[in-house]
């Protein structure tokens, strides 16, 4: 790992006294126990418990109209790796990108790099698992005004150079498109998404792509204390040759009743399919690219790695939040259904699924160290155990501790003179 960042560092060395540099360091350890995390646990099964960390260092650069930033990290389990090994290759970059401005109001970004808007839905950064998520895209930004912005976003991918055409084979998009409108009238912030999503599939070992849409507004109203949200998408096109017809749609009201104190309410519908309807079309919405974590509950029963191409979830939920000095609680239940109908020989169930309960704590100790915690619990149906297996009543909770340290490590800043 040592030989990778001081490369990068003196790549930049030559350059720092004259410009704009920052290192600064992702370094996180995690503790989860999980036992009925994301599926309920078997009868004969124990809970898992391992430790995770990430570590990661940003190199950011800027001089005039250019801007670089390579961030290389290693991601692991503790003693994945022996402890005499001769060799850890668990290096990649997360992100390796280069943006040139062109103008005030123009600019263009290219190399491998996060994609994350609005509340991270269909695109998100995913920071919560270690590895996190990023794109190898081309992404022009546009500022007409101070107040609106354009994003127009362009990504093919290839297993390697070729001489000759390949089949693309990791299971990922072969080519997206998108563009993402946001602009603040006021009290209120807009912004539209719309995606042009291209997958591969094999016909007689020759690739094909179809291309799925999706596309809708969201937006957000703040008034003194009080914010209100939502968000409407829809998908069609085709995958697989199959023809895609789903919807999502959310909704959240906030109020904060004093400033260390605010409690809220809200919901998310994604469609489903029903258990028996035969037909090839695919009616599930699929929330794509986005951090799933961060909604329907953070045990991750659903859309996270999981729950594609189902009976779909319509999630209640209420979110009560403190927060003061160094110190952050948060308390949510989520009252989970199904938005189709399950099926069991032939009869069919109560949409009903189960109900989570999330507890979450955060404490600053320092300014660059936090310190994370979590337990959540989730009581599940029949119903659950008909679309998730294992056994409603063998505990199925979680519990996660976490240590984040984001020091700025350098910092550069020099005038240029002609």
């Amino acid at each position: 790992m040592k030989p990778v960042y001081l490369t990068i560092a003196g790549l930049f060395s030559s350059l720092v006294f004259s410009q704009q540099f920052n290192v600064n360091a992702d370094l996180r350890a995690r503790l989860e126990n999980r036992n009925g995390y994301a599926t309920l646990k078997p009868y004969n099964e124990k809970a898992a418990s391992f430790i995770s960390q990430r570590t990661r260092i940003i190199f950011d650069y800027n001089y005039n109209h250019i801007k670089l930033v390579a961030s290389p990290q290693n991601v692991r389990t503790w003693g994945d790796v022996l402890t005499n090994s001769k060799s850890d290759t668990g290096i990649n970059f997360h992100e390796a990108y280069g943006e040139i401005k062109l103008s005030e109001k123009l600019s263009f970004k290219l190399g491998r790099q996060e994609i994350a808007y609005d509340d991270h839905r269909i695109f998100g950064s995913i920071d919560w698992t270690m590895q996190a998520k990023s794109h190898d895209a081309l992404l022009f930004k546009i500022t007409p005004t101070t107040k609106q912005i354009i994003h127009l976003g362009i990504a093919y991918n290839a297993n390697k150079e070729s001489n000759f055409k390949e089949n693309y084979i990791p299971s990922q998009y072969k080519s997206l498109q998108y563009a993402w409108y946001n602009g603040t009238f006021n009290n209120l912030n807009l912004s539209l998404l719309i995606l042009n999503n291209g997958m591969p599939y094999w016909i007689n070992g020759e690739e094909k792509i179809d291309y799925s849409q999706t596309f809708g507004p969201r937006f957000i109203f703040k008034k003194d204390h009080l914010s209100i949200d939502g968000a409407t998408y829809f998908q069609t096109g085709k995958i697989n040759t199959n023809h895609i017809m789903s919807s999502y749609f959310s909704a959240n009201l906030n109020y904060k009743f004093i400033q260390s104190f605010l409690a809220g309410l809200g919901f998310e519908y994604l469609s489903g399919k029903n258990q028996d309807d035969t037909s090839s079309d695919i009616k599930s919405f699929n929330p794509l690219y986005g951090t799933n974590h961060k909604f329907n509950g953070y045990m991750d029963y659903f859309y996270v790695g999981n729950h594609l191409n189902n009976v779909g979830l319509t999630d209640l939920y209420l979110n009560f939040q403190y927060e003061k000095d160094k110190f952050s609680v948060r308390f949510s239940p989520h009252y989970f259904l199904s938005s189709a109908n399950i099926y069991q020989l032939g009869e069919k169930k109560d949409p009903y699924l189960g109900t989570e309960i999330d507890f979450t704590a955060s404490y600053k100790l320092f300014e660059n160290v936090t310190i994370d915690g979590g337990f959540s619990q989730m009581f599940a149906t029949k119903s659950m155990e008909i679309l998730k297996a294992g056994n409603k009543n063998n505990g199925n909770n979680w519990f996660f501790l976490a240590v984040k340290i984001n020091p700025n490590l350098f910092n550069s800043t020099s005038k240029n003179y002609p």
